[in-house]
């Protein structure tokens, strides 16, 4: 396979990539900041874009890179007609030059720092190795053709191998002048503590239901619900992951999820075994990884609602009267935290050693039934 065979690392299957996206919902206070260091003339030149996958970093990391790209350079003189006006936002036009030879990946003042062919360029690497990192050392060593801002994105950090962590440290610590990085992580935690400290923070949350139902109307391609409000609940308001729910018809899985917890204990098995066996097969590798995460999702609800004592908003019908069921006091939320804990991770570790997708489930389903059973008992 040639390397330009590849999929895109950074690229959600069956959605628009990040560069190809104009708009940017929910995030109005980082766009904010970032216009603040911009117009003051001070900018800095590491940005940490942060928080949880698939709430439009990436999308962020892009809408600046354009920007920076094509917007006046507020220490340049105002020349014969004045200083031009500071920007408001970060808005470009999808028919600027740059914006084009942007999304066709062929902007010379550009350099994207993402997962590349592993050796034989048979499929992508595991982690960005240091070799990458060496070429966008050499892209910053080439001067500006314009003399003007040269920007890079690194999508994302957490896909840094040790070596390569340590290369970008380095650029970070003596950065080239007019250059920009743009660094995307998804778990600011577990980068390198000096990466951290040589950027300023651009934090991303979870988005709400209304500034996602935008994004996802925008990303085309799903029929959307009336009430976006339990696909944001069960996404984590994450776009990401509330077009993957919508593909894989998320919002209907949970519900047979919840009516099939709703006979705990004494579970309907002809009804779990047939949700399970729907999960097997090589065809079925998504929707069996959909039902698992939507099982753990399911008991850290629980488990959150009963030590909390304050049910969340429901993401299926009835689900608010199973919680309330399956733990009437913190001793019982404690328990499922445990089963939280261990259940997923067992089932995924099976999956793993190619244990049969079925089985794996249906015992997990009946494990589940046994606890609500003893807890019910004691």
């Amino acid at each position: 396979m040639a390397a330009e065979d590849l999929p895109e690392p950074d690229r959600l299957e069956g959605a628009p990539h990040p560069r190809e996206v104009f708009r940017l919902y929910g995030h109005e206070k980082p766009e904010e900041e970032f216009l603040r260091s911009f117009n003051s003339g001070r900018l800095h030149h590491g940005w940490l874009i942060s928080g949880p996958r698939g709430v439009g970093k990436a999308t962020l990391a892009w809408r600046i890179a354009r920007f920076l790209l094509t917007a006046p350079d507020p220490n340049a003189g105002g020349g014969l007609f004045g200083a031009p006006e500071p920007p408001t936002s970060l808005d470009t036009s999808p028919d600027d030059p740059v914006s084009r030879r942007m999304a066709a990946l062929a902007e010379p003042r550009l350099f994207l720092l993402r997962r590349g062919p592993n050796e034989r360029e048979t499929a992508l690497s595991a982690d960005i190795r240091v070799d990458e990192v060496r070429k966008m050392k050499s892209f910053f060593a080439l001067s500006a053709a314009d003399g003007g801002h040269r920007v890079a994105i690194i999508d994302a950090a957490d896909d840094l191998n040790v070596a390569g962590a340590n290369a970008l440290l380095k650029l970070l610590e003596e950065p080239p002048p007019r250059a920009t990085f743009l660094v995307i992580t998804h778990q600011p935690h577990r980068l390198l503590p000096t990466i951290r400290s040589r950027c300023r923070d651009l934090r991303l949350g979870p988005l709400p239901a209304e500034p996602l139902a935008k994004a996802l109307e925008m990303a085309g391609g799903m029929v959307l619900p009336e009430d976006t409000g339990p696909l944001a609940e069960l996404a984590g308001g994450s776009v990401g992951e509330a077009f993957r729910l919508s593909h894989l018809d998320g919002l209907k899985l949970y519900r047979h999820l919840i009516d099939l917890f709703a006979t705990m204990p004494r579970m309907n098995r002809t009804a779990a075994a047939a949700l399970a066996e729907s999960a097997s097969g090589k065809a079925a590798e998504e929707r069996f990884d959909l039902i698992v995460t939507l099982i753990d999702l399911f008991l850290s609800r629980l488990a959150r609602a009963g030590t909390l004592r304050t049910l969340p908003p429901e993401a299926a019908p009835g689900e608010s009267d199973l919680i309330t069921r399956l733990v009437p006091d913190a001793y019982v939320a404690r328990a499922w935290a445990d089963v939280a804990q261990s259940l997923t991770l067992r089932i995924r570790q099976g999956k793993a050693v190619n244990l049969d997708p079925a089985a794996l489930l249906l015992d997990s389903f009946l494990k589940l039934d046994e606890t609500a059973g003893s807890l019910a008992r004691r």
